[in-house]
């Protein structure tokens, strides 16, 4: 059986389904299908350089709060036993600041007379840990730098903490009528925030010219020799304490000694036998002229050793 098609109703359904795409295209255009939502980057965390051992034993370490306590602990027995004994022997008041032309090789002390006993302190990783400054410096890896250091010395106030002992140490040595004396390097055009520094640490008042010496009180920049010696003018200094060699002596502080000659000064010197009574050293693992110290300064030739194949 033969079929016969309907060209003209192929023709309209053909034409409708034209016209439906047409119209199903153009219902597309209309509205266009939403963007995938803009996902924003995580910010990205901060570079912190990884804490120095450095930092990590002098602020962090049980090992370095003993030996920091003992130390003051040693040092408020010795002054108050030296400043009763002087009291009640006036022959043998005598400073432990080098008097003038002395040397290490040859020291000796001016007689303190009747003056009123005086310790002597530096400031800064000696009575206080800069934290504030040191966590910022550490965290970006970041080098001694005056001008940022300049600005930490006006706006450190309430970021500091008291090293271990001291509080008591300052307390105990105040009760035995002997005067808290400090020469620091930081700036006489900074005397105002140093002496707020020091007493919102919980350490007292501070008078500059006084009882707060420092750096342009004088012409030797950071020598601290001449403030010493105007300090025992006035107070018989029956300890110093401090965190490098040059707290005690300018002589320790001559930038053509070697490491081993500078070693040599502090310990076979006659000022040897002040370390520990007169002169008391704190430990500081983060900055001083040690830092210039090489390999073959700190390990001898003699010493060298490898694993065996």
């Amino acid at each position: 059986m033969k079929i016969m098609r309907n060209s003209t109703g192929v023709t309209a359904l053909v034409a409708a389904m034209v016209l439906g795409g047409c119209a199903s295209v153009a219902a597309h255009q209309d509205t266009p299908a939403p963007l995938p939502a803009v996902v924003e980057p995580a910010p990205a965390a901060p570079q912190v350089t990884p804490i120095r051992p450095a930092e990590q034993w002098l602020f962090g370490s049980a090992e370095a709060s003993v030996i920091i306590r003992q130390t003051y602990d040693a040092m408020t027995q010795y002054a108050v036993t030296a400043a009763k004994t002087r009291d009640e022997d006036r022959a043998k008041r005598q400073s432990v600041v080098l008097g003038a032309g002395a040397t290490l090789q040859a020291p000796h002390f001016a007689s303190c007379g009747t003056k009123p006993a005086a310790v002597i302190f530096d400031a800064d990783e000696t009575l206080i840990w800069n934290l504030g400054q040191a966590r910022w410096a550490a965290e970006r890896g970041a080098h001694f730098d005056p001008k940022i250091w300049d600005d930490w010395e006006r706006t450190g106030e309430g970021k500091v903490l008291p090293m271990p002992g001291v509080v008591d140490a300052l307390k105990a040595l105040r009760a035995a009528n002997i005067t808290v004396v400090v020469n620091t390097n930081r700036e006489a055009r900074n005397a105002g925030q140093t002496a707020a520094t020091l007493k919102t640490a919980g350490l007292g008042d501070f008078v500059h010219g006084e009882t707060l010496f420092l750096k342009g009180d004088d012409a030797t920049g950071s020598a601290k020799d001449a403030r010493r010696s105007k300090i025992a003018e006035r107070y018989c200094v029956v300890a110093m304490v401090g965190d490098q060699l040059g707290d005690f002596a300018q002589a320790f502080n001559d930038k053509a000694l070697t490491a081993a000659q500078r070693r040599t000064l502090a310990t076979t010197t006659p000022v040897y036998a002040l370390w520990g009574k007169g002169w008391f050293l704190l430990p500081n693992s983060t900055y001083g002229p040690w830092d210039r110290i090489s390999y073959d300064d700190a390990f001898p030739a003699a010493t060298r050793w490898e694993p065996q194949p």
